[in-house]
């Protein structure tokens, strides 16, 4: 890859220079300019100029945009209705017409046990390592991954450290993208830094990550005046230990597959809770359960707010004391609407906005807003905004209305570290103030703040 004099509005490019057998990995912050990079890369950028540019051929693209597609996709194929049984759409078998030839490999990305399930069955996880493998199978000589390890268990990540870099510099030329320092993988062999709208920094890892660790120390954002607005003690619920989530003997599965098993749950206002373990255990089935978006929840011994499932409870109802933040909830997010309407929606729990709203609630969706550093970006099209600035949205939506109850699966989820970390802190801030109960689901032994009364580790019920 060669790139001189590159220009556009939001990326300036003076010289980069790849060659054959090097691996790379570009970082870069939400609003960087690395979105337009990875849109240079996969021919997606209009507008620019450039003195000399040589990109890779014979390249494949596995980004969040490439599984919100896909999804769709297959949502728009489902013929369940039509049909006495669900329809599981494409299966992973399907993807992979030659998998018989790689089975070593899907077996080392857990995903053998995987070939008979359809893809909108399987966790954002399982999904990115399926559409890795697709590419890996399917012949092409340039991958590049936009942040690869978002999502992944440690195993998982591991793993796939250990596959990228058998593949570097044997006729596989590697390219990745991060937000976060913690993430640039130990065998990439040169890295490069964008930041604030230009390629700052760029040659062998080992010269350049100390410049960029410089660089980065420098740049923290300030939203704590804001955040003290939004948090102020004068909305704190009282300290009452009301029963939230009450689920017995537990257990999930799809067909012959049991998920997990055995588990007991008890949550009581102020018991902010960590839910982890592998890819596929069944997390996200299980915040499914709690806000009845599975129907397992009818099957088991569970109670959501003293109210026991199956008693003719009203989900909305129920759902008004939630707020939601999920990969599920993100791919649903496929009408239009401004980044305002999607954080005033979250007071009425649509997706999208039907009802009219005050003076008041849109200046606090404002706020919200200006908390996420969008406020610039109030009226821009939610599906015009990159994929961390929708989720860092679709948080500022699930927060505006102070729930008793904060279901968060994956929040971070392709957010940078500064972004990340300022999340975090208002989660920390939210819980020192008792505005809210939080479930947190994660993959990150970052994120493990202290003020997570209790762990759930999936893995230990399940078979």
């Amino acid at each position: 890859m060669q790139i001189k004099k590159f220009t556009h509005f939001g990326l300036i490019i003076d010289e980069l220079t790849t060659a054959q057998g090097e691996s790379w990995c570009f970082l870069g912050d939400n609003r960087s300019g690395i979105d337009q990079f990875v849109a240079l890369l996969s021919a997606r950028l209009a507008n620019y100029s450039a003195d000399l540019l040589h990109l890779p051929e014979r390249a494949a693209f596995l980004t969040f945009q490439t599984q919100q597609e896909i999804f769709e996709e297959e949502l728009r194929n489902d013929d369940s209705d039509f049909l006495d049984r669900q329809d599981p759409g494409t299966l992973v078998r399907e993807f992979l017409p030659d998998y018989r030839n790689y089975l070593p490999l899907l077996k080392s990305f857990g995903m053998d046990r995987c070939l008979d399930l359809g893809y909108r069955h399987l966790s954002s996880g399982q999904a990115r390592k399926l559409l890795l493998l697709r590419e890996l199978t399917g012949g092409a000589t340039t991958l590049l991954i936009e942040n690869p390890y978002d999502g992944l268990d440690q195993a998982s990540c591991h793993e796939l450290n250990h596959t990228l870099h058998q593949l570097a510099g044997h006729n596989i030329e590697l390219i990745v993208t991060v937000n976060r320092t913690d993430d640039i993988p130990p065998w990439c062999s040169h890295l490069a830094l964008i930041s604030e709208g230009r390629l700052s920094h760029s040659g062998p890892k080992d010269e350049i990550l100390p410049l960029i660790v410089r660089d980065l120390a420098s740049s923290l954002r300030k939203n704590d005046a804001v955040a003290s607005v939004l948090l102020s003690p004068g909305h704190a619920r009282e300290n009452s230990r009301e029963e939230l989530v009450y689920l017995q003997d537990g257990f999930a599965g799809y067909g012959d597959n049991t998920l997990f098993a055995g588990l007991n749950l008890t949550i009581h206002t102020g018991d902010h809770t960590l839910i982890t373990g592998h890819n596929g255990c069944g997390k996200s089935t299980l915040l499914d359960m709690i806000t009845g978006d599975n129907s397992k929840c009818y099957a088991n011994t569970m109670r959501v707010f003293g109210q026991r499932r199956g008693t003719g409870e009203s989900i909305w109802e129920i759902k008004k004391q939630m707020g939601i933040v999920s990969p599920s909830l993100h791919r649903e997010h496929r009408i239009p609407g401004s980044a305002l309407q999607v954080v005033l929606s979250g007071l009425f729990d649509s997706i999208g906005l039907y009802k009219k709203v005050s003076p008041v609630e849109i200046k606090t969706a404002r706020l919200w807003l200006a908390w996420i550093d969008l406020q610039d970006k109030s009226e821009t099209p939610f599906r015009r905004l990159s994929f961390a600035e929708q989720r860092q949205v679709l948080i500022a939506r699930a927060l505006i209305k102070r729930p008793k109850l904060l279901i968060l699966d994956e929040p971070t989820q392709g957010l940078d570290d500064i972004n990340r970390n300022v999340l975090l802190d208002l989660l920390e801030k939210a819980a020192a103030l008792n505005l809210t109960t939080m479930l947190f689901v994660s993959h990150r032994k970052d994120e493990q703040r202290p003020f997570f009364r209790r762990e759930i580790k999936l893995d230990s019920f399940t078979p």
